[in-house]
């Protein structure tokens, strides 16, 4: 595939889920300035399905009031408009069955890290938002930069 560039040139960003929760649950400071970097964030549909979940687990375990639920709900939703979302697709699935720099490897990271593959053949030109130590060992030998 062809590298995908913003339209300013730039590089892309993709926000693998742990940064994105790190930033709404966590209130990471540095998450939520790399969330707002200028560029196209990008990232997987699973991102948001799993942060979804994870704002229901928040709730359920009394670490969110409903008010703060709807709040981070609400936060969620303006940061997928602002994200360009890659479909969990065939080729995205069948990227997730090879082997990785770095293994084991659990399935949903290897969704990321296989939809992240699918967006540039120049692994420099996209720098990978996490805070996941599996996703950053595997990005740094793939040669994606990392935040």
């Amino acid at each position: 595939m062809a590298t995908r560039k913003t339209p300013d040139g730039g590089a892309l960003r993709y926000v693998e889920t742990s940064l994105l929760l790190a930033a709404l649950l966590e209130g990471d400071l540095a998450a939520r300035r790399a969330l707002r970097h200028s560029g196209t964030l990008v990232t997987s549909a699973l991102t948001f399905a799993e942060a979804r979940r994870a704002v229901v687990r928040a709730r359920r375990s009394q670490r969110l009031t409903p008010e703060q639920e709807r709040s981070t709900l609400g936060a969620l939703t303006r940061i997928r408009r602002r994200c360009a979302v890659v479909p969990v697709t065939e080729d995205v699935l069948l990227r997730v069955g090879k082997p990785f720099p770095v293994e084991p490897i659990r399935t949903l990271d290897a969704i990321h890290l296989s939809t992240a593959g699918m967006l540039t053949d120049d692994p420099p030109l996209l720098t990978v938002l996490t805070r996941d130590t599996r996703i950053i060992a595997n990005a740094a030998m793939i040669g994606y930069p990392v935040e």
